[in-house]
Formats: C-alpha cells, structure tokens, sequence
C-alpha cells in the first residue's frame, strides 16, 4: 500500500495492488492496514510544523471550590517558556453562552475551560503552560502553584440515591423511558414467579491506545489547520468557528487516522481548546497532548444503579417487567444515556414499567461509551432473566424463546428485520447448548468448577444524513469522498468496497477519502450509524455515476446499448456491459474518451426516509454464549469460548465486521472481570487513572471468539440492507459471563467488575440498597 496526496497533505490509503474485482461480502484485507502497521499513518499528535509550540495542562487538585490566586512566576521563569495561560489572561472568546452549547454533538452544555474560577471537579483543567518545547513546558508546568477555597463536594452515587429526580434536559437522539403499559406492580405482586433484583456498575474510562491530542498549525494567513484527534472533523470545526469567531473557510480540521475512540471523540474535548486559545494568542503552531493520566478528565461511562423486577406464570410467561435505573451526572450537565428502554421491547410482555433518574454529582459529565446506555440496562435484564429461569426451573434459551417478541409492545410497531431467533439457533447449535445440565455445580474440568451461561444483545439501527462526492476519472481510477471518520472501525474498507462493487472495479483503483473537514457533510462516527449513513451516500453517489455511464453508452452508436433501460445493464470489470450479453460491454476508459470527458463527478445527499422508517422499530440483535471456569479458592475466571451470533442487515465487509464484534466482546469480558474506575470520596477524585492499576483484559483473558452473522438484509434501515456493528458485540457479554459464573458456582454476581473476592465461596451475597 502506498500513501497519495489529495489536496493539501491528506493521507489517503488506497488498495494493495493486484487484489482484483472485488464484491460487498468479502473478508478483504484493510486498505489502510499497511500504512498503520508501517508507522506511515500519522495521528493528531505527529504533524509536524514549523515554530511549533508545547502545551501542557495544569488540573485543578480539589474537587469543587474556586481558584483564589494563581502564581506563574516560577513557571514563567523556565527558559523557553512562553506563556501561561489560565480563566483571566485567556484569548477573548464568543458569548460564553454560545460556548459549546448546541454548537457540538451531542447536544448539551458541555464543560467550558478558563470560563471563570469556579473548580467543578477534580482534574479540571486550570492553566496551560506553553513553551518552545515539551520538555520546558511539562517542568514548567509543576511549577505553577494555585491557590483554592475549597467547598464541600460529593461524588458517591450510592449514598445520593435519595435525591435521584428526571432529567432536566433532553439530548437529541435521547428517548425518554415509555409511558407504563398495563400496572405492572400488581402484576408483580399477583404472579407465582418473581425475581426482584439490585445491579451496580462503576464507573469506566475509555482509554483508547491514542491520546487525544490537537496539533494547530497557524499559517501565514491566520488560517488554522488542525489536527484532531475526533470522531468528527466538521464537529471540530464548527466548535473552533463559533468559539473564536472565525469563518469556516479560516478553518480545517483533519483527523485521518484514530487510534480509537469509543465514544470519547464524539465532543471535542478540551485539549482542542486550549490548543487553539493558545494559537490564536502567541499567532503560532501549537500541540496540546492530553497524558495517560489526563485521559481520565473528562467523561466516562456513568455510574448506575439500577433495580429489575420480573415476573412470569408457571409455565415461564412474563407477566410484568420493572426496571429502574439512576445514573450519575455533573452539576452543571445532565447527561442522559437510553439504560431502561430495552426492557420493554425485548421480551413480549403486557405489564411494564420503566424509569430512568439521575442524581448530579460533582464530576465530570459522563459521555457516551461503546454502545451507552445498552451496556448496563441489558446486562441487569439479562442476568434478571436468567435468574428467573432458574426460580422457573427452565432452560435460560426456552424462557426467553417462550418469550420470543414479534413487535414492541411498548409502540405496537413492527420491527424492520428480526432475525434474533436464527441467532439463538446458531449459536446455541454451534456452542454445544443442548448438552448443557440445568443445575449449578454440575460440571467441572480438573480443580474448576465449569459454567455455560447466555445472554440476548440489542442496538438501535439508526441512520443520519451524509453527502458523498464522487469522481470517475478518465483513467479509470474512482475517488469517492465524506468527512466520515475511521476510528478503526474500517470505514476507509468498507466505503472503498461498496463503491468497487458498484461499478465492477478492483479495489486498488478506488480511493475513499474521509477525515477532512472541506469534504462533503458526514455526521460524526458513533452510535454504530457510519455504515447505514456514509454508506448509503456512496451507494448513491455511485448509482449516479452509473446512469451517467449508461446515458453514455446510449448514444455509441452500434454499441448494442441504443435502446437498453437502466435495468438491462450491469457494471463489472470496469465496464458496462448488458446483463443476458455480457460480451457486449464499453470500458469506461472508452467511453469517457469518446465523450472527450475527463472524468465524471457527481454529489449525492443522503437523507433517511423519516416517515417511512417511523413505521418500524429498527433494531440490530445478538444471542452470546459463554463458557467460563472458575477457580473458588482463588476466585479467579477464565472464559473460555465464546460465540457471538448477529443479525445486523447485510455485511459489507465480513473481516472489518467480524473485528468489531470480537473486539466489542473482548471488551464485555474486560467489563464483566476487569474494568472500574475506582473513586476516593474524600478527596472527590479517581485513583487508578493509569494502565498499572485501571485493569482491561490482556491477551492472556481472551480466548477464541467464534462470529456468526446471520443473514438479514433490511432495506429500511438504509438502502444498501446495512445497519451496525460497532456496538452490538459487547451489548449482552458481561451478563453472558455473569450467567456462566452462576452456573458453575451457584452464586449471582450482580456488579461489575466480578472480581476474585466476589467469586469466592465464603464471600457474602452481593446486596445494594433499594431507592
């Protein structure tokens, strides 16, 4: 693979030569996997620039109080240094009520830094130390001393149960719990089976391998280039234009290649503010690095408590669900994630109430993580409904295919494609299910004890707006463009296959250009939507190109296309030939010089069919089951197989897939055994803010995963039959492993991280207080 230049000093991966014509389906290679694993891709943090600057942020060492007095003279005194820059000497900005708000998504009012001298939380930005190089910049930084009044501050979500109240504030895209349906408490308190149950889930950090990092280069011209590293370019700039003022022609944000972002990239977060406060101040490039330690100040996946009660007839029927959940959030934010909803609509049922609270605390708002709100509120449904099926004396399959839903009950609308019961065939046929014993404790290999559990997945399938520009070249090369964004999603593969299998081209001559602000409109990459969205915008751009191609074929005299429809003709090894006469074809390249054109450049908007797919409930569907072995005395877990099924519309690019859902279940293990950011009350503040002691799962705690995708191919959702895989593959994997932990030990695990000391016997029953 080779890196080429479209406009300016982009990098744009295009394909290993010689792979041939390639078709949507295909396990293809990456076409930027060289690129990466050479170290030629360049993330936010490696773009060089002439007189670049260094910052480095000071955060605030309280949890809540104000800033009295900042002294800069010491760090002032560092040879190199060339400002400190804090809430009163900072670059005047736009109204502080544009300040974010409404400006980014999503939507809200995010933190503001340097606003004023209000400490909200512990870590807080507070200072930027700017100097001719890092090294100057980070000494100089520890040489700043600041002065607090501190105020009483509380960060204990369990404790504050009590002052849990509605969310004040509505995100776009958020839906607030349904109205009940029928009267469920009653329902619960007539039926012969009940299961009544408490969940906690700490609070987690993203920590993806790149830090996010802003590189703003300052031209000649006061035109600003950034580097970003973000979910969103044209989010990024739209920020940095309301912020500062400036024109959007005054501003370019790139971000090509992302080492990951999982949910913390969708806002820009404050290292781009910073970074540009101080370009615009000292009229020079500037790179503002967040450290491993910072990466822990800003958001996080909330803290939550939540409460499940189920109950069934004897023969395994629900007769009503209750679930309730609290979530934390900052004082000065309301952060609302979709937790209970899935309750309603996953299992049929005539008797359900739902409710989702929050209580602000003094901490940074909580952002979305890989697949919000879905990763707590299905993992404490799904262990709910297993233990159910243990007080029914079922089979945790048979009750929830006893249960099995055609439609929501919830909105009484159909689903667009459902192809959840072919997941637990599959899957449960592929790992061996019906070999397993009901009863806990029955299996055992050696010194451990052997436990099968499962659990049901659920995403939304959802779909925004994009445009795509597209240009066939009189050579016959294809370039195909969106401000998209590959977080290590595969985007660049899957947006190049689409548009090589549209017009019959190998995939080295097809090059997908993404991760630039000036490109065409894409929304920012998150909610498992890039697929449905960006894809369906190239997926047009290219039919465009092809009836160009055909109107031209029909005026070759002689051709055989004279009087040929649309329908008639097909595209494939780079050119139109007739469907039932594929002998009768015209090479691009001849058509086009015979129209003397240069190339063939077309646009295309892509805007989802509102009121056709309000009709339907639009959802992606999963069934993981999990092996695990459990050692008491030392109360460690191994897992040990797992097979994932999915149903997610159609696949357009089986190896880039199959890597999402490995990875999403790499990190449901990693949830279920490892991950929790640890709090100290006292002082208002995360501890373990490193790799050392914030645990994910290595190598060593990952076995094989085995992807299933079964067919489905859904025309709602978007029209190329695709919806999501990016969040999917976690969503029911940790209650999987805590099912399998029940099974092989007989204890019900109920918070997260399982840890050793709640796996071992003599360790007492886990219990959270009810609201």
């Amino acid at each position: 693979m080779t890196s080429i230049s479209i406009g300016n000093d982009s990098q744009q991966p295009v394909a290993e030569p010689g792979t041939g014509e390639v078709r949507i389906g295909m396990p293809v290679a990456r076409v930027d996997g060289r690129l990466k694993v050479t170290g030629q891709a360049l993330y936010s943090a490696e773009y060089a620039a002439p007189d670049l600057a260094y910052g480095v942020v000071v955060n605030s060492t309280i949890a809540r109080g104000r800033i009295v007095r900042i002294d800069t003279t010491a760090a002032r005194a560092v040879p190199g240094v060339l400002d400190v820059l804090f809430h009163e000497n900072r670059p005047k900005v736009r109204s502080m009520d544009l300040f974010y708000k409404d400006m980014t998504a999503p939507g809200g009012s995010p933190f503001k830094p340097f606003l004023d001298a209000e400490v909200h939380y512990s870590a807080q930005p507070v200072a930027l130390v700017v100097a001719e190089t890092f090294e100057a910049a980070r000494a100089a930084s520890r040489l700043v001393v600041i002065e607090y009044e501190e105020q009483p501050h509380e960060t204990n979500l369990v404790a504050n149960l009590d002052r849990a109240r509605e969310p004040s504030r509505l995100k776009a895209g958020y839906s607030p719990p349904p109205k009940p349906s029928g009267d469920a408490d009653a329902a619960f308190d007539a039926a012969p089976v009940k299961v009544d149950a408490t969940f906690y889930s700490g609070v987690e950090h993203h920590n993806p391998m790149e830090m996010h990092a802003s590189t703003v280069v300052y031209g000649e011209d006061g035109h600003l280039t950034i580097y970003d590293k973000s979910q969103g370019s044209q989010n990024c700039r739209w920020l940095v234009s309301r912020v500062f003022g400036l024109g959007k022609d005054k501003v370019t944000v790139r971000n090509p290649f992302v080492g990951g972002a999982f949910g913390s990239g969708l806002r820009p977060q404050y290292n781009l503010v910073l970074a540009t406060m101080a370009a615009l101040h000292l009229k020079r490039s500037v790179r503002v690095v967040l450290t491993r330690q910072q990466q822990f100040t800003f958001g996080h996946r909330p803290e939550t408590w939540q409460r499940v009660k189920l109950a069934a007839d004897a023969d395994g029927s629900l007769r009503a669900v209750v679930h309730e959940a609290i979530a934390e959030t900052s004082r000065f934010e309301d952060y609302v994630e979709v937790v209970v909803n899935w309750s309603g609509q996953l299992y049929r049922c005539d008797n359900v109430r739902l409710e989702y609270q929050l209580v602000p605390l003094d901490q940074y708002t909580p952002i979305d993580m890989r697949a919000p709100g879905a990763t707590h509120g299905v993992y404490a449904l799904e262990i709910a409904m297993d233990e159910l099926a243990y007080a029914l004396h079922m089979d945790p399959l048979a009750l929830r295919l006893k249960n099995y839903a055609e439609h929501d009950s919830s909105k009484g609308l159909p689903y667009s494609t459902k192809e959840l019961r072919a997941c637990y065939e599959q899957a449960a046929e592929r790992f061996g299910w019906s070999k397993r014993p009901l009863a806990p404790r029955s299996m055992r290999r050696g010194r451990e004890l052997v436990g099968w559990g499962m659990a049901t997945g659920t995403w939304d399938a959802m779909q925004m707006f994009a445009r795509a520009r597209a240009v066939l070249h009189a050579d016959g090369r294809l370039v195909v463009g969106s401000a998209a964004t590959d977080i290590g999603t595969g985007t660049y593969t899957a947006m190049s296959l689409l548009a090589a299998d549209a017009l019959g081209l190998p995939l080295e001559q097809v090059t997908f250009m993404l991760g630039d602000s000036n490109l065409p409109v894409a929304p920012i990459e998150g909610g498992s939507s890039h697929m449905a969205t960006v894809g369906s915008a190239v997926a047009g751009a290219c039919e465009k190109i092809q009836r160009e191609l055909w109107q031209l074929a029909r005026k070759v005299e002689g051709a055989g296309f004279e009087s040929a429809s649309f329908k008639q003709v097909e595209f494939a090894g780079g050119a139109i030939r007739l469907r039932r006469q594929p002998e009768v074809a015209l090479p691009y390249t001849q058509l086009l010089a015979r129209a003397s054109k240069s190339e063939i450049d077309v646009k295309y908007l892509l805007l989802p069919n509102v009121l056709k797919q309000k009709k339907y409930i639009r959802a992606v569907h999963s069934a993981v089951f999990c092996e695990v072995c459990v050692d008491e005395d030392m109360g460690t877990v191994r897992v040990t197989r797992v097979v994932s099924s999915v149903a997610a519309g159609r696949i357009i690019s089986a190896r880039t897939a199959r890597s999402q859902i490995s990875g999403g279940v790499v990190w449901g293990i990693s949830q279920a055994l490892h991950e929790e950011t640890h709090t100290d009350h006292a002082l208002g503040r995360f501890m373990n803010h490193n790799y050392a002691e914030y645990h994910v799962a290595a190598n060593a705690d990952i076995p094989d995963i085995d992807v299933i995708f079964v067919h489905e191919d859904d025309r709602i959702v978007s029209r190329i039959g695709a919806k999501g895989v990016g969040e999917i593959g976690i969503v029911g994997t940790a209650a999987a492993v805590a099912n399998a932990i029940y099974h092989a030990t007989g204890r019900r695990l109920r918070s997260t991280p399982m840890t050793p000391d709640k796996v071992m016997r003599d360790a007492p029953a886990e219990g959270f207080p009810l609201k």
